[in-house]
């Protein structure tokens, strides 16, 4: 039995991929290389050691999906796949509904027509909106503030449906908070197309000279130095997580909700001297207006995590600094 993992070739698709070879799973990965590089498939062969399945296509077309799942016996799927860029949801909200919400719903009509009834998914803090509470617990209203954000929230409640009307479907949500670092190899890490959206990419870009400096969004936050803190989790760790999501899910059915961080925030300053200290390179910043939308302070309680899945993060912002900087300066 085979493992289709829906962009498997995404940052923190290609890192799952490769802890699940290493844990002897058959896997097939489907990606249409939209945030992503055909170069990454090489990089997984060469860091586990072993070969897998792997289908071009989009995860709308049905008939590819069919294909897939006729050509091999597929258990469970994990469902990386969609759009995932805040700002740009909010310029193109149609694209972002029709990729993510549609994308997911062919996935699953495959699924149910091939009998297959486990799917791990990629959700992400963002579903706890700006209203409540830190730290996040998984019991909280879910709510969003961008297309985005409302597409997690949509495919969590179509999972929820999927699981109440189909006894041995069995769905684990999982809500990432902010992932970073990069394999303990450096040949694989995040590599966005464009200009990042995420901090760690763009204090690489400054670090490296690409940019001349960092945009620090705020400093007048009630936080340890004035700037945003946020719960940033190894990419490893995050890979672990969907492991152990997955064991759970062949042994439980119906639908559990879990959180993935550390549990503990880091301010961007201190992400920012983290990572000069790992490097060894300066980072400058300059202190910008807050954005809309931005909450001081983001964090998960992970305490579900451990109890439900066994589950916690093993590394701490030096340990992700660090192999952040091996894989994206080559150090």
């Amino acid at each position: 039995m085979s493992v289709l993992v829906t962009g498997g070739a995404g940052f923190i698709g290609s890192h799952t991929v490769v802890q699940l070879l290493e844990k002897g799973e058959d896997i097939v990965i489907l990606d249409n290389f939209s945030n992503s590089s055909p170069d990454v498939l090489d990089k997984i062969r060469q860091i586990s050691g072993k070969d897998f399945g792997f289908y071009r296509a989009d995860m709308r077309d049905a008939g590819k999906l069919d294909t897939i799942f006729t050509e091999n016996k597929i258990e469970a799927v994990i469902h990386f796949a969609g759009l995932k860029a805040v700002g740009e949801s909010v310029e193109k909200p149609l694209e972002y509904y029709d990729n993510n919400i549609n994308g997911t719903l062919t996935v699953l009509e495959a699924m149910k027509k091939h009998g297959c009834e486990i799917m791990i998914f990629s959700s992400s803090a963002t579903v706890y909106g700006n209203d409540n509470p830190v730290p996040f617990v998984e019991g909280m209203k879910t709510s969003a503030t961008n297309p985005y954000g409302w597409t997690k929230v949509f495919i969590e409640h179509i999972l929820e449906g999927v699981c109440a009307s189909d006894k041995d479907f069995s769905a684990v949500l999982l809500r990432y908070f902010n992932p970073i670092g990069a394999h303990k190899s450096g040949l694989i890490g995040e590599k966005p197309n464009g200009i990042p959206n995420n901090l760690m990419p763009y204090i690489v870009k400054v670090a490296n000279g690409e940019y001349d400096h960092l945009n620090v969004f705020g400093d007048d936050y009630d936080t340890v130095d004035g700037t945003g803190v946020r719960d940033y989790i190894h990419v490893v760790d995050l890979a672990d997580g969907h492991l152990a999501a997955l064991s759970y899910a062949r042994k439980n059915r119906g639908v559990q909700t879990v959180n993935l961080g550390t549990g503990k925030g880091t301010s961007v300053l201190e992400l920012v001297r983290a990572f000069e200290k790992a490097s060894g390179k300066k980072v400058p910043y300059v202190i910008a207006p807050r954005r809309p939308g931005d909450i001081a302070e983001c964090y998960a309680d992970v305490s579900k995590a451990k109890e439900v899945l066994g589950w916690q993060a093993k590394y701490d912002i030096d340990d992700m600094c660090r192999d952040n900087a091996r894989w994206a300066l080559k150090l």
